[in-house]
């Protein structure tokens, strides 16, 4: 009886584990029964994504519902993050701060592709962070202005003087530069022809324009130097001044002129430089590299989203990710979530209690009034400005410095009430439903650095969606009676001096101090800093500033949507 018993178990357990392979293929139609990949049929060409990993860097966040908001009661802190429950889909996020060595990297290839040209150098200077930050009225910080960014020993701390748009611009950027190099390694295009931005010789000038029609060559001026001064290259014998200037090739010896010859600035937007949305959607087409992909027909195709290749894209996190990324709360074996978080660890202390760690400071902020590190002898976070993204203890998701350091970007728009309307799966505000603009001929418009322009009207523009904050509909801007201005000449000439354009300046009621501020451009930051005391270490605490403005405690992380399955344990890296 036990033997048949047994048997009739092994059968089950066979039956039940055939049942549970999956039945869906790539290889033939489960509805039609035709083969895919099939040249002799349709070749339709099926694809499963499941192979595709995790980005470099970057870590999943396996999604789940948790208690956003308030962790705390502090009497004079704002209310402005109250305790609701929401769902956060799966998301990829960066395991550290972005960094001063990867910022340089992309103002590097910013210099190298566009600095040569002038119609195109502020687009190399506007991806500067602003060093300014760093002065303070009462405070000697002059060395971080020509240091902080550019020496090698701040390579890996965190990139601050960003502001959002800029951060924006950089996710952008990152997304367009990983997925070039995807189709560069899988052979789908040709690496990007880099030489082609070096000079080129005068007497090459014609064969390059006649290979490129539509385009031409800019002449860029490296320096002038006065008739008898040496240029940056080659050197005066002694002698008579004005005497035979002896150097490189390409000196005019008149005029100590040093002319160097490029690809125009429309060329290398057009043509060079690889833009995700502007490869896939528009007439772009690189050189295909030594295995493109093929149609069904046999010819060479570009990558499309249908191939799974490239990534769908780098952004900021939403802030609901972000709290929930901070506190990295997850269920014990019993599917228990334990609660009572108030910072990225768990309870009230700022040092580690655990035995292999006890009395180790668990994040780089202030202590109190003029304790920024500790006593010499005895640093307790050993930083007196920020850390290195990598130090301290990672939280339960292998998330570095999600507390104090820098304060972090996110992508949503700042209301005061925004947790009054929101919506219970990935929660965020901040909505602009663009769509591609194209011209008169129904040809994609290409931005200033080779992307796609995007446009939207006001129906699409959802940042103030069901804005519960009343303050923020108060009409502020009041005009003034100009005619008393107009008429008088003297009182023009007195605001001209102060330099006060009183045709555009004084629109505005100047009694009106105490109108607010919130708009549609101002941004959260959360996570605290340096600079913080522990309050601002609560995940949950919420500031704003806006977009275009920066500061020396706020950098940025990565974040990316996760597409298909949601478990951790399923996702490979790349």
């Amino acid at each position: 009886m036990n033997k048949v018993f047994q048997v009739v178990l092994l059968t089950t357990v066979v039956l039940f584990t055939a049942c549970a392979q999956r039945e869906l293929n790539t290889k033939t139609s489960h509805t039609t029964g035709w083969n895919y990949w099939d040249k002799k049929t349709t070749n339709f060409q099926a694809k499963n994504g499941d192979e595709y990993g995790i980005p470099s860097s970057m870590v999943v966040i396996e999604g789940g519902s948790f208690t956003i908001g308030e962790k705390d009661e502090f009497i004079t802190a704002p209310r402005n993050n109250m305790t609701r429950t929401l769902t956060v889909s799966s998301f990829y996020m960066d395991k550290y701060e972005v960094t001063n060595l990867d910022w340089n990297e992309y103002v590097h290839w910013m210099n190298v592709v566009f600095g040569h040209s002038e119609k195109s150098k502020n687009l190399y200077l506007r991806a500067m962070p602003d060093s300014t930050v760093w002065r303070e009225e009462m405070a000697y910080n002059e060395p971080y202005l020509n240091y902080y960014f550019h020496h090698p020993a701040y390579s890996f701390y965190p990139v601050v003087g960003v502001s959002w748009t800029q951060a924006v611009a950089y996710c952008r950027w990152r997304t367009d530069r990983v997925n070039e190099l995807a189709l560069v390694n899988c052979g789908a295009i040709a690496r990007p022809p880099f030489d082609k931005l070096l000079p080129i010789e005068e007497a090459a000038i014609p064969q390059w324009e006649q290979e490129n029609p539509g385009y031409h060559v800019d002449t860029v001026i490296l320096h002038i130097t006065a008739l008898g001064a040496p240029a940056e290259e080659g050197e005066y014998e002694e002698g008579e001044e004005g005497e035979e200037y002896e150097g490189e090739e390409g000196i005019d010896q008149e005029n100590d002129t040093v002319y160097e010859y490029r690809p125009s600035y429309e060329w290398i937007r057009d043509k060079f430089v690889f833009n995700t949305e502007k490869y896939v959607h528009a007439d772009y087409s690189p050189e295909f590299g030594r295995h493109p992909l093929l149609d069904t027909y046999g010819n060479p195709r570009k990558v499309n989203e249908k191939d799974g290749i490239m990534v769908i894209g780098f952004r900021l996190p939403t802030e609901a990710e972000w709290e929930f990324a901070a506190y990295a709360p997850q269920a014990d074996e019993e599917g228990i979530l334990r609660e009572g978080k108030i910072y990225p660890w768990l309870g009230y202390h700022p040092r580690d209690l655990s035995k292999e760690n006890v009395g180790r400071m668990q994040a780089n902020f202030v202590r109190g009034r003029g304790d920024m590190m500790g006593m010499s002898g005895a640093l307790n976070d050993d930083y007196v400005i920020t850390a290195p993204v990598d130090a301290f203890l990672p939280n339960d998701f292998g998330l570095y410095n999600m507390a104090g350091n820098v304060n972090e970007w996110v992508l949503d728009v700042y209301r005061e009430t925004s947790y009054q309307e929101t919506s219970e799966y990935n929660s965020f505000r901040g909505n602009i439903y663009t769509y591609p603009k194209r011209d008169e001929n129904g040809k994609f418009e290409i931005d200033s650095v080779g992307c796609i322009v995007v446009t939207y009207g006001s129906a699409e523009d959802k940042r103030d969606w069901k804005d519960g904050d009343v303050t923020s509909f108060i009409i502020t801007h009041y005009p003034l009676d100009t005619a008393r201005i107009m008429s008088d000449t003297l009182i023009q000439q007195a605001y001209d001096e102060a330099g006060v354009n009183w045709q555009q300046d004084l629109k505005e009621d100047p009694s009106d101090i105490l109108a607010p501020r919130i708009t549609k451009e101002e941004r959260v930051y959360k996570g605290g800093s340096w600079r913080d005391r522990v309050y601002w270490l609560d995940p949950s605490t919420r500031r704003y500033l806006n977009q275009d403005k920066s500061s020396c405690t706020i950098g940025f992380r990565c974040a990316m949507s996760i597409l298909g399955e949601q478990k951790l344990e399923n996702k490979q890296r790349r």
